[in-house]
């Protein structure tokens, strides 16, 4: 059998084939596609159907499974080949009903109905589902749906229905995090509700129909979401993540509730600046929370964390604490009574009570409301009406009392608002310039008083101190003199111990001119200490010292004499007086030409007594005798004549 006749009789198998299936109506359905089908003739749908359950015209309900099917003549069946429906892993899609019956007045959903997740159209209509959006929603997984009858809506087609992809995305809330409902579909919220009740068993949010039927209102809803994944229909809630309360270490929890039964004031008399309320109940909680993490809806349930240390408030213009408390709190300006302007920096430190801290929000909300209500004026007031009442100058310098006067009315007046002030302190003043050009002058002028009279005392210390040197100058010298007395004694009594007449000659010497030295000493000693006190009685007592010591020289020397006199003899001791006064002038001892004999006939001692006795008679001195006795000598008319 040639080519040519193979060809032929497998074109004519083929043909014949053909030509039987469609004889007989046979489809064929691949795994991965769903037959849609259409009836081209028929009875006419009723109105406002969009598919056939018995048989009508149009677009049938029953949809064809993977395989053969018969019977579907081309001239009264059209079959559309559609892919199944796939949800990623970690999306959901939603389902538009383009038939069914319509939508309870006031609702927005249809209410589910078992229909094997939209795959058993049939079920859908014959359970009661309507048209529109629906509440069930596709997971991850592959379905077989009729899309002639229902539109699904997956990330890769969402943008056509005003959707974004991040919204068919399985709900993550995050550790920490909360996911705030709110619902738009249920029953209206009484009047006067912010948020609706709980209603258990919907699965939180995941089964809308069940939350419908359990009476669940629509708008915002108390109940939150925990952290984890869930499976959300955007069309019937929307999420929104918000971070958990928190109460930090050294803080409490006051909690203020817009949700929950009128509860009464549980205050007490005590306080009436305000209500508190039990737990549960819409207001202000009496109990407070500890440091820790609360799952609550901060749209409904507000935690005020209050500080129970102490906090430090800075009334400054460059100064401010991380708590934030102080941001709108300046330089405090003052004006003194004396009409001074100068800024003013204060701390102010409190402490609000454990168990004062409900009453702190439910009079001013928070503690930054209780900084700028109360704090503020009241320590701005204070001290702008002290330093009015005094002069700057005052101010400045009672530093210490003011500040303790301030904290004292302070903390008096923060005990009517049930905080306690822990110290009130006053920083860094800057005074005027003009004020502190005055103080600088003034504090000159006593500066230059306090040197002058410095001076003064330092004056008077010098001349104290000249005296005392001065009178310790005197007792030197008084103890010079009495040395020198003891030398000139030892002095004596060597000379008398040389020899017998001219030792106790040189000793009352010695003793005169000892005594008399020992008395002027104590003369002069005694005129320096008065000279250093008054130089009038200084130079009055040197004169009397002066005549003082010549009288006892006078009297020592006449002492003196008669000892000697009385030691050596008259006539020895006048020869030794003129040998000593000869000496002492460079005169010849022994004249050439003797007095009273003839030459040489005379002894020395007799010619000595002729001299004497010569000056006594002419009043002459000794050397001018003597120069009248060497003329004689020359010659002798002259001598004569003299």
């Amino acid at each position: 059998m040639s080519l040519i006749t193979i060809g032929i009789i497998a074109v004519a198998a083929i043909v014949g084939i053909g030509f039987l299936a469609w004889a007989i109506g046979l489809v064929i359905i691949n795994e991965d596609k769903v037959g849609i089908v259409s009836k081209n003739f028929g009875k006419s749908l009723q109105n406002g159907r969009i598919v056939a359950l018995d048989g009508e015209a149009g677009i049938q309900i029953d949809t064809l499974a993977p395989g053969w099917h018969f019977f579907y003549w081309p001239w009264q069946y059209s079959v559309e080949k559609v892919d199944l429906v796939a949800v990623p892993k970690g999306e959901i899609a939603l389902v538009i009903a383009n038939d069914g019956r319509e939508l309870p007045k006031g609702r927005r959903f249809g209410d589910s109905v078992a229909c094997n997740s939209y795959q058993d159209a049939r079920g859908f209509i014959t359970n009661g589902g309507s048209k529109g959006q629906q509440l069930e929603v596709l997971t991850t997984g592959i379905y077989r749906i009729n899309v002639a009858l229902f539109t699904v809506i997956t990330s890769q087609n969402c943008k056509n229905f005003g959707l974004e992809p991040r919204q068919l995305m399985i709900v993550e809330i995050p550790a920490n995090k909360i996911g705030v409902i709110t619902t738009f579909d249920g029953v209206e919220l009484p009047e006067g509700e912010v948020a609706a009740v709980n209603v258990e068993g919907h699965s939180s949010f995941q089964n809308p129909q069940e939350f419908i039927r359990r009476g669940g209102c629509r708008g915002l809803q108390q109940e939150v979401l925990r952290s984890g994944a869930w499976i959300i229909n955007p069309w019937f809630a929307s999420v929104k993540t918000e971070d958990v309360i928190m109460v930090p270490m050294a803080h409490v929890g006051v909690v203020f509730s817009a949700v929950g039964p009128r509860g009464e004031d549980v205050s007490g008399d005590g306080f009436k600046n305000g209500e508190l309320v039990s737990e549960g109940c819409r207001g202000v909680w009496n109990v407070i929370k500890n440091p820790g993490i609360y799952p609550y809806n901060p749209a409904v349930i507000k935690v005020e964390n209050v500080q129970t240390s102490s906090i430090v408030l800075n009334w400054s213009n460059n100064k401010h604490e991380d708590h934030g408390l102080d941001n709108n709190l300046g330089t405090i300006l003052v004006q003194s009574k004396d009409g001074f302007t100068f800024p003013l920096e204060v701390q102010q430190v409190i402490h609000i009570p454990y168990g004062e801290a409900p009453k702190i929000i439910a009079q001013f909300g928070n503690v930054k409301q209780l900084v700028s209500q109360v704090l503020e004026p009241m320590i701005g007031n204070y001290f702008r009406n002290a330093v009015q009442s005094i002069d700057a100058k005052d101010f400045f310098n009672s530093r210490k009392e003011r500040q303790q006067a301030a904290q004292e009315y302070i903390s008096k007046e923060l005990s009517k608002y049930n905080v306690v002030g822990v110290g009130t302190f006053i920083g860094e003043m800057k005074p005027p310039a003009e004020l502190m050009k005055t103080l600088q002058d003034r504090k000159m002028a006593e500066e230059g008083a306090i040197t002058v009279e410095q001076q003064m005392k330092m004056e008077e210390k010098r001349q104290a101190k000249e005296r005392q040197t001065a009178l310790a100058d005197s007792q030197r010298e008084v103890v010079q003199s009495e040395q020198a007395v003891l030398i000139a004694t030892q002095r004596a009594g060597a000379n008398i111990a040389e020899a017998e007449g001219n030792k106790k000659v040189a000793t009352l010497r010695a003793e005169a001119e000892g005594e008399t030295r020992k008395i002027t000493a104590d003369s002069e000693g005694q005129a320096l200490k008065l000279r250093s006190t008054n130089e009038a009685d200084s130079i009055r007592l040197i004169a009397e010292a002066n005549a003082a010591k010549i009288t006892l020289e006078g009297e020592a020397q006449a002492e003196v004499t008669r000892k000697q006199t009385d030691a050596m003899g008259q006539g020895n001791y006048a020869a030794i007086q003129v040998a000593e006064k000869l000496s002492k002038g460079n005169l010849k001892l022994v004249p050439d030409i003797m007095l009273g004999g003839g030459a040489g006939g005379s002894s020395a001692a007799e010619s000595l007594l002729g001299l004497l006795a010569v000056q006594q008679a002419t009043g002459k001195t000794v050397q001018e005798v003597v120069k009248v006795a060497e003329v004689a000598k020359v010659d002798p008319k002259a001598g004569k004549s003299a």
